[in-house]
């Protein structure tokens, strides 16, 4: 009793005197990696290809990337048999794709307007469907299938259900346009006097069917469905814009750009469907149209981001001659679509094995859009002796936003600013090192990989990236 009232009266003495005892801080490194303004061939961003893969596209530049191909094809061609998928044809062309790095999109087309091919099965007519004669702009009559029969719609909507039974969630699919409807799949029937788009009963279904089929491969619209298009943004789909680029090709009082896209976003309400799903421009004609008619590729390109564009598709054409026309595109790809960087890394310099080992990073999303995959940062942990340690975290990169301008604003459609770059959000991440870690020195990389393995997966927009696709960082000591 006596010992413990001395080491207390010790304490309060000390206490009063202004003496404290404190473990040493823990010493802290800090890393900022160099950013880079390299053009980067990530998942689900940047340049498509158009019917043809990476590998086969001759118009492709080799300073380019495109982890994309993208295609439409006919109801006959994807079911030449009443209830039989062609499986070998879509199965070949996604090992073509796989094989030249990139993954597939693909639209498919009812309604033709090409009197030679009609778009429909011939199969379709033997059982009983009923087939309409369609003009469009005074040129025709096309064949087209009439998607308000029964009997037809009944069929196609069996298709959509066989195609997503088979193909939903194929790794090698990066989206799918809910198409079907109107000219090409596009959801419209323009010219045409003989023939109406179809019932609003007609169309529902079909947007249902696809919803249905496709709950894991990511589906887009395209931007003419109106009330379709909302009921289809509403359930995660993104949205698909055709003639990018029109700024007054082909009528002098109304063009795609300053008319028709701010009308159709309007009426679907899709301002904010970027924030969860994917925006995709097609070009009008190509981009060589644009040059012609001394369209400037800077508007058309800030138009693009601000609308938080992910992908663009220039049919595979050749690209316009001129000086300028390199560096305003890759000043655009440089955007287009997510791209991550990280602005700061903080860790303590010594951690113990079976420990925490926290984290705190600053990261940016420069691009024109969010990550819409829930890919994770991982860290991986080697010692000299050829030991490897990957520990993944609790931190997904699809929340990461960039920044945003008023696409409304009344000088928008005069001259579409610069879209900023995101916001710098600060990140803290934490893993348990495993007990079993021998003491030493470790060098510490850092990678974003799959949600279910620990395969680098996304090029941060940062230099010093490995063969491996982790960016080392650093050097850990751990102590047991």
């Amino acid at each position: 009793m006596k010992s413990t009232t001395l080491w207390f009266c010790i304490a309060v003495l000390l206490l009063a005197s202004g003496v404290c005892f404190a473990a040493a801080p823990q010493p802290i490194v800090v890393v900022s990696p160099e950013e880079t303004d390299e053009l980067l061939a990530n998942p689900g961003i940047g340049w498509q290809t158009f019917h043809c893969t990476a590998k086969q596209d001759r118009n492709l530049p080799s300073w380019i990337p495109s982890t994309v191909h993208y295609a439409r094809w006919d109801w006959a061609t994807l079911e030449p048999e009443e209830g039989k998928l062609n499986t070998d044809f879509l199965d070949k062309v996604l090992a073509e794709t796989r094989q030249a790095g990139q993954q597939l999109a693909f639209r498919v087309m009812c309604y033709s307007t090409n009197k030679e091919r009609p778009y429909h099965p011939a199969w379709l007519k033997k059982i009983g469907g009923r087939e309409l004669l369609c003009d469009r702009f005074g040129r025709g009559p096309f064949l087209v299938p009439d998607l308000d029969d029964p009997l037809v719609l009944g069929k196609h909507l069996d298709f959509i259900k066989r195609l997503g039974q088979r193909y939903d969630g194929h790794p090698d699919i990066d989206h799918i346009d809910l198409g079907s409807v109107g000219w090409w799949g596009e959801w419209h029937l323009s010219g045409s006097k003989t023939c109406r788009i179809n019932t609003p009963q007609t169309r529902r279904l079909i947007v249902e069917a696809y919803l249905a089929a496709f709950r894991k491969t990511p589906l887009l619209m395209l931007i003419g469905g109106g009330e379709f298009l909302t009921l289809a943004t509403s359930r995660g789909a993104g949205w698909r814009a055709d003639c990018l680029g029109d700024l007054g090709g082909f009528s002098k009082t109304w063009c795609h750009m300053r008319q028709g896209y701010p009308y159709w976003i309007r009426q679907a309400g899709i301002w904010d469907v970027w924030k969860k799903a994917p925006v995709v421009w097609e070009t009008c004609w190509d981009m060589r149209k644009w040059v012609a008619e001394g369209w400037s590729l800077r508007y058309i390109f800030n138009y693009a981001l601000a609308m938080h564009g992910s992908q663009i598709n220039n049919k595979s054409a050749p690209l316009p001659e001129g000086p300028e026309v390199r560096p305003e595109l890759e000043r655009f790809l440089r955007r287009l679509g997510y791209r991550l960087v990280l602005r700061e890394l903080r860790y303590p310099a010594e951690a113990a094995a079976g420990g925490k080992l926290t984290l705190v990073m600053k990261w940016q999303n420069v691009g024109s859009a969010p990550c819409y995959r829930p890919y994770r940062v991982a860290y991986r942990l080697s010692s000299e002796d050829g030991r490897q340690y990957v520990l993944t975290g609790g931190l997904s990169v699809n929340r990461w936003m960039p920044g945003s301008v008023d696409i409304f604003a009344p000088t928008f459609l005069q001259n579409p600013p610069d879209l900023p770059p995101g916001e710098v959000v600060e990140e803290k991440d934490s893993v348990v090192l495993p007990v079993e870690m021998p003491a030493g020195t470790y060098q510490l990389a850092l990678a974003v990989v799959e949600p279910q393995s620990s395969k680098p997966v996304v090029r941060l927009a940062i230099r010093g990236r490995a063969e491996d696709g982790w960016y080392p960082l650093g050097k850990l000591k751990i102590n047991k």
